[in-house]
């Protein structure tokens, strides 16, 4: 285990290891902030980078999670479809209150409440996607499947 992870990192680390996951969690020099970094820094496809992107209910206020393919652009319609309500981009304090992270590091697990997370369909496609760990430039790997099982997040077709 890396005992040199920066706290946001590690506290990613600590919630795998809670829930039974072995993924290790690295940081790497270049900048994983955008998926095409993010992509290039662990030498995959950009489509298998998982963007953790949190979105506002217009009405209920309420955090919503969604998943997505890097290579893939959100579709709002679809999204606000599966959850039954229309959904704003959420601003850098409200992510940071909902999650305890900040844009660009936010990670699929961890947060400082329990979120209802979408999960983009076209990243079942891949044997092996990256998350963000916390900070701009930590990730993990895992399957897919897992990703399903570390979030509870349901797979819908939001791209």
């Amino acid at each position: 285990m890396d005992t040199n992870l920066s706290a946001s990192a590690r506290k990613v680390q600590d919630a795998l290891t809670a829930i039974g996951f072995s993924m290790q969690v690295v940081e790497l020099p270049a900048s994983t902030r955008t998926a095409v970094e993010a992509a290039q820094a662990v030498g995959c496809d950009v489509g298998q980078i998982v963007k953790s992107l949190i979105f506002k209910g217009r009405d209920s206020g309420r955090p919503l999670l969604i998943l997505a393919s890097g290579a893939n652009r959100v579709d709002l319609e679809k999204a606000a479809s599966a959850v039954g309500e229309a959904l704003d981009k959420a601003d850098a304090d409200f992510v940071r209150q909902h999650t305890g992270f900040a844009i660009g590091g936010v990670p699929p697990l961890g947060h400082t409440e329990a979120l209802e997370t979408l999960i983009d369909f076209d990243l079942l496609q891949y044997p092996q996607v990256w998350a963000a760990a916390g900070t701009p430039n930590a990730v993990f790997p895992l399957s897919s499947a897992d990703l399903q099982r570390v979030t509870g997040g349901r797979v819908v077709n939001i791209a």
